[in-house]
């Protein structure tokens, strides 16, 4: 049986790359509407969606930094 820690575990590492790709094709494709909603500034580097994806996908960096060095503790 799967627990619900198990399962947000699972979670927690999709997290990370799943904001990544989020980020990529708001890049490549545009963001929209949604874009200009969430912008700082018209022009601004640091406004808009591929920035918060980014900045998302860091904050749920944890897990895969837990799952990394849990594994180097095992291998040294």
């Amino acid at each position: 049986m799967v627990t619900a820690s198990h399962v947000a575990r699972w979670l927690g590492l999709a997290a990370t790359p799943t904001f990544a790709v989020m980020a990529l094709l708001t890049a490549v494709l545009g963001g929209g509407p949604a874009d200009m909603l969430c912008a700082a500034g018209h022009g601004s580097m640091l406004g808009g969606m591929v920035p918060m994806y980014l900045l998302m996908s860091a904050f749920h960096a944890a897990a895969w930094l837990r799952l990394i060095s849990g594994r180097r503790g095992a291998v040294g």
